[in-house]
């Protein structure tokens, strides 16, 4: 039985992570330390006897006793609301957090996959973002604290693989969404379907030409698995590629939930990039990997989800018929 420990493990993607391992007979430990992570995600593992949860920091040093085979670092404020509130705690988890993983896995022999974002592309001057553009980041700027933390984990993942030939991998993770997304994480995502639910105007930040591309969690998980199984160390996008306006995907949330509301336009905030499109060329090759779920299906599933939770509304909630 392959053992893996898997950081961020109460988040979005780390809780499925969880599920997908457990399901395929592994021994799953979860590491989070709760700061953006909820226990609710993984609670229907806590009764399975290959689940243990450990509460912990990562930016502090990391022991796991016994054979580790496999470690997923998925520990990170991932949302503007999330990384701008907690500044020094989103540069010391992929600092600190990744060297002491890296130490981990160095110690136990384990393979190491980390997880990037399309953010370390910043507000990119090449359209589509293939792996091999060096990105337009601003280090000082209020998004500087997640891009530079995430290009600096790259680097480092590097250093150790080429220094000390440790295994890693490294995926570049483009907006993905689905169930066990919060809705009040500033991704626009949630915030519309949050502001829908609630029966209040759609909020667009900036003239809403800015595009996005969304990948259905199930598609993105499998993906990860993919990647990590593979022999390959340099990072690789994982995305889906149907790029759509900030303003028609406004709309479309509109459509799906029968909202009555309208969309309102205030001003963009600083650093927001203006494109945002993966090229996944390598993952088709290298990988056989490409999305599966239109975004229509899984846009009805995470709405679903959201519409049966009805939680966390405040005041005045509405929910749309």
């Amino acid at each position: 039985m392959k053992r893996v420990l898997i950081t961020g493990a109460a988040g979005f993607l780390g809780s499925h992570l969880c599920d997908r391992f457990v399901r395929d007979g592994c021994h799953v430990i979860g590491m989070d330390n709760l700061i953006t992570g909820d226990l609710g995600n993984i609670e229907h593992l806590f009764k399975l006897k290959d689940f243990e949860f450990r509460q912990h920091d990562v930016s502090n040093f990391v022991d796991v006793p016994g054979k580790v085979d496999f470690i997923l670092h998925f520990a990170s404020p991932a949302s503007p609301i999330d990384y701008l509130r907690n500044p020094i705690q989103t540069l010391k988890v992929s600092s600190l957090g990744t060297h002491n993983l890296l130490g981990l896995a160095k110690a136990r022999k384990a393979r190491l996959l980390v997880a990037s974002t399309s953010e370390v592309y910043g507000d990119p001057l090449v359209h589509p973002q293939k792996e091999d553009y060096w990105g337009n980041v601003n280090p000082v700027g209020p998004r500087g604290v997640y891009d530079e933390a995430k290009r600096f984990q790259e680097a480092l993942t590097m250093a150790y693989h080429t220094y000390h030939g440790l295994d890693t991998r490294i995926v570049r993770i483009f907006n993905t969404y689905g169930p066990r997304m919060r809705l009040n994480d500033g991704r626009a995502l949630p915030a519309f379907v949050g502001q829908a639910l609630r029966c209040e105007d759609l909020t667009v930040f900036g003239d809403g030409c800015q595009t996005r591309s969304f990948c259905f969690v199930d598609d993105l998980i499998e993906g990860i698995c993919r990647l990590l199984a593979s022999d390959y160390h340099q990072p690789v996008n994982l995305g889906n590629p149907d790029e759509i306006t900030i303003g028609e995907f406004a709309e479309e949330i509109i459509q799906l939930t029968g909202s009555r509301q309208k969309v309102i336009y205030k001003p963009i905030p600083v650093d927001d990039p203006r494109q945002r499109q993966p090229d996944i060329s390598l993952a088709r090759e290298l990988l056989g990997w490409e999305p599966k779920v239109s975004r229509q299906e899984g846009l009805k599933i995470t709405w679903a989800y959201f519409r049966k939770l009805g939680t966390g509304l405040g005041n005045g909630t509405c929910l749309v018929p």
